[in-house]
């Protein structure tokens, strides 16, 4: 089996768009810069194929063999069913056996979902995972937290979302008593009906520091630097945020070409310029960390990058270094929804 070494991150060799070449570029990136020591999970002769260019692995780079591949098209629950030994399932399983600190992979969140839960279990007083993405603002990013992972939430999920969301970004975002908001249509405590008006006052008394409801436009303003909300309002902003930052730099590179005086307005502002598309591109951010798993599991963009991957591993290590995992066991059984949600 694959060394022992303490510190490796498992790599989903197979996740991605352009998997396995764009991720072992990624990972030999790190090793060779002597970051993070990575295991590459997948079909072995399909990753040596990938090195070929080396008689001998570089230090830090082992392979660990997982024959079955899991594609973006497939159900979640292919990972339990038709390919038990996925590269997922493998990933989950060297964090679980203490080969590996973290798990990280750029492919079907659905099933990195579902495997990461099997294999790694629950943090104590979990009941469901929240995948949190940072988005980028003027002065740094915005964890929002779920951003995917559960369609429809009950005031007791988003209130362990909170929880697990400031812990998170105090200790691997190291942001200093994080303000948490509730994302809802207005920011009086009485806007958005009944369901937002009893999660709001879970909040109040969840031990984090809430500063009530927010709205859209407070991602990008620095006011909140955690925001809770349902997976699917989550994956809206999300997918928004992506599309807003894309559009905005193709169209500054349009105004460009087609004007010589705009041309030499952004050749004069060319590190203004580089800086903005650093900001509001995702592979600065690696990826989003499944936060309620007992295990350290980032996911990355499907698109992800070498430049992703090699964030991705160094944010997934410092996510398993961190002791969040084990904050978030100790806080939330103390922690319980005074709502009786069973009529909701």
């Amino acid at each position: 089996m694959a060394d022992t070494t303490p510190g490796f991150v498992a790599l989903d060799a197979m996740g991605g768009d352009d998997a396995p070449a764009i991720v072992v570029q990624g990972a030999l990136e790190i090793v060779q810069s002597g970051g993070t020591p990575v295991f590459l999970v997948g079909p072995a002769k399909q990753i040596r194929g990938e090195l070929g260019r080396f008689r001998a692995l570089p230090s830090g780079l082992e392979i660990v063999d997982a024959p079955d591949v899991v594609t973006m098209e497939d159900s979640p629950m292919v990972v339990l069913r038709g390919k038990r030994r996925s590269s997922l399932t493998v990933c989950a399983e060297l964090v679980r056996d203490g080969q590996a600190v973290a798990m990280v992979t750029a492919g079907n969140t659905g099933a990195a979902w579902v495997a990461a839960k099997t294999v790694l279990g629950m943090i104590e007083g979990v009941e469901r995972p929240a995948l949190a993405a940072n988005l980028p603002r003027l002065d740094g990013s915005t964890l929002v937290l779920d951003v995917g992972a559960n369609v429809e939430c009950r005031p007791r999920h988003l209130l362990q979302f909170a929880v697990m969301g400031s812990l998170y970004a105090g200790n691997v975002l190291g942001i200093a008593d994080p303000r948490v908001g509730l994302m809802s249509m207005g920011e009086e405590e009485g806007k958005g009906g009944r369901r937002i008006r009893e999660i709001h006052a879970v909040l109040e008394s969840a031990g984090v520091h809430f500063v009530g409801n927010v709205e859209g436009r407070h991602v990008f303003t620095g006011e909140v630097d955690v925001i809770v909300c349902d997976g699917f309002t989550g994956n809206v902003i999300l997918k928004v945020s992506e599309g807003l930052g894309e559009m905005i730099l193709t169209a500054l590179a349009e105004e460009a070409s087609r004007s010589t005086v705009h041309g030499i307005g952004l050749l004069m502002a060319k590190g203004a310029f580089i800086n903005l598309r650093r900001k509001v591109d995702y592979a600065e951010y690696g990826g989003a960390p499944l936060l309620g798993v007992n295990g350290a599991c980032l996911i990355g963009h499907g698109r992800s990058t070498a430049k992703a991957i090699r964030n991705a591993v160094r944010v997934a290590a410092q996510y398993a270094a961190s002791g969040t995992i084990e904050e978030i066991a100790a806080a939330l059984p103390a922690i319980a929804s005074p709502i009786p949600e069973e009529n909701h």
